[in-house]
């Protein structure tokens, strides 16, 4: 990285937070996924910082140099969404535009509908926005997925950690190309189906000798070197939050994100196939009456900003133009 970021550490809601900031200009905060840190919006933090705005992406709880708290409780939405609010309280942040990937994407969609006040417009990446629905989130995984669904098998404490914690270069290797186009192109999809009996890792597609192009052996290191020290049980404890999510977000069944909004998503990407997804996304005009756009990347698989940054970066772009215009 050629351009000129700051590395930043916050104590927010009793947890330690690292961030990494750059730019100056209209902010735009950055929400990482699973398993990712920071580092996965490299491409857009430079790029959009060249281009005149404030750029901040956090290793959000769990992860990489931030806190990782035991407790499942700690990763409920409510902490997820008041550490992006506490981060913009310490940084002098009136507004800011919020953009998700992975699980950073529900964590974005549910910044904006909690606090509309703070929040200027919300992009959510791979993971559309769904609102909440009449049924607990397992049960219908179950209905729909089969109990052997990878997010019903993430629910088993320490056996998930082992899989991934075993071996972290292979685990993270696997993640990151199992769920790519690359991979796709190959061995077709990833169905992410995870018998108890056998472990995450029993279906998984086999690996290449080398990374795919989009993602270099240092990239790879970088990632790997994030988890070392808080391993992985942080990070699984966002699924354990699932079907507590739902009951704490009860308050907000009926209420609507109108600010604006768009969506990107690659169309190999294994989330854009789960089960109902496509309904989601066909309807999505419906649900986000602010929407500037939807669009599902050629080529393109579940790691959106890292497999097309240049799309994701001038669509960005686009969306900003679209705000400031307001």
């Amino acid at each position: 990285m050629n351009f000129n970021i700051s590395h930043n550490r916050a104590t927010i809601n009793g947890q330690s937070i690292h961030y990494v900031e750059a730019g100056e200009g209209y902010p735009i905060i950055f929400l990482h996924g699973f398993p990712e840190s920071w580092y996965s919006w490299r491409y857009q933090l430079e790029f959009l910082s060249e281009r005149g705005f404030r750029v901040i992406a956090l290793d959000q709880r769990g992860y990489g140099g931030s806190s990782a708290p035991k407790d499942i409780d700690a990763y409920n939405i409510l902490h997820l969404v008041g550490d992006v609010i506490a981060l913009m309280d310490l940084r002098s942040l009136e507004k800011a535009v919020v953009v998700g990937h992975d699980w950073g994407a529900p964590v974005a969609w549910s910044t904006a509908l909690f606090r509309p006040d703070r929040i200027a417009g919300v992009v959510g990446l791979s993971v559309p926005y769904r609102p909440r629905g009449s049924f607990q989130p397992t049960v219908r995984m179950r209905e729909l997925s089969g109990e052997d669904f990878y997010q019903l098998y993430f629910q088993l404490e320490g056996r998930a950690e082992a899989d991934f914690e075993g071996d972290l270069s292979t685990s993270i290797f696997s993640m990151f190309y199992g769920n790519s186009a690359d991979s796709f192109a190959v061995n077709g999809p990833w169905k992410m189906h995870s018998p108890a009996d056998r472990g995450f890792f029993a279906e998984a597609p086999p690996l290449p000798k080398e990374p795919p192009k989009w993602l270099s052996e240092k990239d790879l290191a970088i990632y790997v070197e994030a988890f070392r020290g808080n391993g992985f049980r942080g990070p699984l404890n966002w699924y354990r939050n699932l079907d507590r999510n739902w009951e704490l977000t009860e308050p907000w069944s009926r209420a609507r994100i109108t600010l604006p909004s768009m969506y990107l998503a690659g169309k190999v990407d294994p989330v854009v196939h789960f089960p109902g997804a496509d309904a989601m996304i066909a309807k999505m005009d419906g649900v986000l009456p602010g929407l500037f756009r939807a669009k599902l990347i050629d080529d393109c698989g579940h790691w959106t900003q890292q497999e097309a940054p240049e799309i994701v970066n001038q669509s960005l772009l686009d969306f900003m133009n679209h705000i400031m215009a307001l």
